[in-house]
């Protein structure tokens, strides 16, 4: 009898642990693989298409820059591994930008038009400021930057730009291919136990959900009586709403995996997760212009209590089932 608890035990855990496994399994082969590889992807096209055209306004340029942009947006919550090594999530998105730096940075760049910043490897040990894809929306949405002479050295330095990027990505990309999902897989290298590939995965659900309430939404609405509409992400280029909506678009699938099958959790976080999605949506605010008129401010204000009520319920019900907490993570300083 003894031996028959002992193994009905054995095998409780070993389908415990294959769950697990499972679990993170799905994560890294739907999500975070597929999209580091489509990070990777549209970057080069977006290298390939600015070494060829240079004007800001052209169709092919711009969508490129959208892509690859909407393709890091996506991932921009996984500030952990091959994103922070060598500073690459920074290099690919220094924002908020409280001091100004980046025009600052473009501004010098145009003005010393130094021929070795071009080179692939001077650039990598520029400013971070003056590079990834918040810097490039200066030079092709920001009429300072759209036209600044010289202008062959501005076709030069977007092209660089662009190349820096897709580099970045491809870097990224390569080291999970190539190291960093096994160790999540195998709870090695970094990582002690399955217990803290978990916490990982859940501290970025919360990095994401944070980023989403305190930055792209927290920083342009201020107060009501100082509201900063210009502080608002990618605002040059219209995309602040759009950023919105993708990242809830990204991070719904990261919960529901997390959830492991816990079917009302699942039920929950789905509802809790289309509620900001179809606020976000419907805003018809792409700029987010609407935080500085009292009569539209009031649904952006609202579209950030359901950020928070999603946050809430992660930390009371997601965070005990997974059996983590969410620590400090990248925005914290850590």
């Amino acid at each position: 009898m003894k031996h028959t608890v002992f193994a009905l035990a054995a095998a409780v855990s070993l389908c415990a642990n294959v769950a697990r496994a499972d679990m993170v399994d799905e994560i890294l082969d739907d999500q975070i693989l597929p999209a580091m590889q489509a990070l990777a992807e549209s970057g080069q096209d977006l290298a390939d298409v600015a070494k060829t055209i240079c004007r800001p306004g052209a169709s092919p340029l711009r969508d490129a820059y959208a892509q690859a942009f909407d393709d890091w947006i996506r991932v921009s919550h996984l500030r952990f591994g091959p994103t922070e090594t060598d500073n690459r999530a920074f290099a690919l998105a220094f924002w908020p930008d409280s001091r100004g730096k980046t025009p600052k940075t473009l501004a010098t760049h145009l003005r010393e038009a130094d021929p070795a910043l071009l080179t692939p490897q001077r650039f990598a040990q520029s400013s971070i400021a003056g590079r990834g894809f918040y810097a490039l929306e200066f030079m092709y949405f920001d009429q300072d930057f759209t036209s600044a002479k010289p202008h062959e050295y501005r076709c030069a330095l977007t092209a660089a730009m662009a190349r820096d990027i897709a580099t970045n990505a491809t870097a990224i990309h390569q080291e999970w291919q190539d190291s960093y999902a096994n160790q999540m897989r195998t709870a090695s290298g970094r990582y002690q136990n399955k217990t803290e590939v978990k916490q990982e995965l859940y501290k970025s659900l919360n990095t994401g959900l944070q980023m989403l309430a305190d930055m792209r939404l927290g920083r342009p609405l201020g107060s009501f009586d100082k509201p900063r509409p210009k502080r608002a992400e990618a605002w040059r280029s219209g995309r602040s709403q759009h950023h919105i909506v993708l990242a809830l678009q990204a991070l719904q699938p990261l919960a529901i995996a997390l959830a492991d099958g816990d079917q009302d959790l699942t039920v929950q976080l789905e509802a809790a997760f289309q509620k900001p999605i179809l606020r976000a949506q419907r805003l018809e605010d792409p700029r987010l212009k609407g935080v500085a008129d009292p009569a539209k401010r009031f649904r952006i204000e609202a579209l950030q209590q359901e950020v928070n009520d999603l946050r809430a319920l992660i930390e009371s019900d997601l965070g005990p089932s997974l059996g983590v907490l969410a620590g400090f993570n990248s925005l914290d300083g850590d």
